[in-house]
């Protein structure tokens, strides 16, 4: 499977991606640069954390326009995987290729710390090597992290099963004290309709090596890994 790490400038946790994707889950990777009009070639693109664009006007307001989201639009509605971690996740909201936003955190206070994830949808192309209710123990560091949607997208996320990651405490309940930065009943991830597009606030690509702390975000990549694997079997059967 080959991945695609977008650089805007000022994205600052995409050298920490790459890094996963080549040296620790062994795949193919490249960067793609902000102004590049295709991603051609590319199964999985990725839009790191950072600070695109300086966050000017909104976390991901700018970067929205760079050339390279048309391509990372088309790829994603031509099937293939997109997933956004915290600016990304911005990018990819004010995008409106996932629905709602990420908002000032409550308190105002940038949040840079572990938490706790609850995997809600144990069935997706992102969770598939996990089961629903599994805690992760993943970062966050952000200061507009809270994410906001009226409630008839609220509704809608929970029917769908596209809420894909709960904050939670360590026993896996989702309190209003394990909750880091006032999002919308503990929301700390979701996916669109088909499952193909990805937002979350918490860094996986920093909790993929016991070394840090925690391996638990080798779940995401090893997940989508693993139906990779599987579609490919299928298809020489």
């Amino acid at each position: 499977m080959k991945f695609g790490v977008v650089r805007f400038p000022g994205s600052n946790c995409d050298q920490d991606a790459f890094f996963v994707i080549r040296d620790v889950l062994k795949q193919p990777v490249e960067y793609i640069w902000h102004q590049d009009t295709s991603v051609k070639g590319f199964d999985c693109i990725v839009l790191p954390g950072g600070f695109s664009y300086g966050d000017y006007l909104r976390t991901g307001a700018i970067a929205r326009f760079s050339p390279v989201m048309a391509a990372v639009r088309h790829h994603a509605e031509q099937g293939g995987y997109v997933i956004g971690i915290c600016n990304g996740f911005q990018v990819l909201c004010e995008a409106h290729m996932l629905p709602g936003a990420l908002v000032r955190n409550v308190g105002l206070k940038f949040r840079c710390r572990m938490v706790n994830l609850r995997v809600e949808n144990g069935e997706t192309p992102w969770t598939g090597a996990a089961k629903a209710g599994r805690i992760l123990r993943i970062p966050i560091a952000h200061g507009e992290g809270c994410y906001v949607a009226d409630p008839a997208t609220l509704d809608e996320l929970n029917n769908n099963g596209q809420v894909i990651f709960r904050y939670c405490d360590a026993a896996g309940q989702a309190t209003p004290d394990s909750n880091p930065n006032g999002s919308a009943e503990n929301i700390a991830g979701i996916a669109n309709r088909s499952m193909n597009v990805l937002g979350m606030m918490p860094h996986p690509e920093r909790a993929s090596e016991s070394i840090l702390g925690s391996a638990d975000g080798r779940v995401v990549f090893e997940s989508l890994l693993r139906m990779a694997r599987a579609q490919a079997s299928k298809g020489r059967n």
